[in-house]
């Protein structure tokens, strides 16, 4: 069963955060986790990529790192964009480098979940948030997602009757 978040944890934690390491950026303008970092900094977040295959490059104006003891002090967040499976290896890092790079927060993008990185990470004093992307609860949160029609009640799935 999914977990749920109460949408003030979810906001609280989004106020809270000015700088989050993503890992698993790419520098591909398709990429899911390409959009989610060109928004995040457009809302005023600086968001540092984590990619050991680009490391040393840059996307979007920012230096790509290897892995998030490389990358620079503080981030609050670390928000994983790889597979269910290697969010376990990157919530132990994230724990270890909690002190020292200021990391309150594991967030897993939509469709990653693992429940044994989730109970790691809280056991360490850490926020975790499963399934969920920050771009998408930011929009959410702050009305941005009526600008696109939705939950605006003017844009509908249901048939109009004549």
């Amino acid at each position: 069963m999914p977990e749920t978040y109460a949408d003030a944890d979810i906001l609280r934690i989004l106020r809270a955060t000015r700088t989050i390491a993503m890992v698993g950026a790419s520098a591909k303008w398709q990429r899911p986790s390409y959009f989610a970092m060109k928004y995040l900094q457009a809302k005023g977040y600086r968001v540092l990529p984590v990619n050991p295959g680009l490391a040393g490059e840059e996307i979007l104006g920012e230096r790509v790192y290897h892995s998030l003891a490389e990358a620079p002090a503080p981030f609050e967040m670390v928000d994983i964009f790889r597979n269910s499976d290697a969010a376990l290896g990157i919530a132990e890092q994230a724990i270890t480098l909690k002190e020292g790079k200021g990391i309150r927060t594991v967030w897993m993008q939509l469709g990653v979940e693992n429940a044994e990185a989730a109970r790691l990470a809280r056991a360490a004093g850490l926020e975790v948030v499963m399934d969920r992307c920050p771009k998408i609860e930011f929009g959410r949160l702050n009305a941005e997602l009526s600008w696109g029609g939705f939950d605006s009640g003017v844009v509908s799935a249901r048939r109009r009757r004549i």
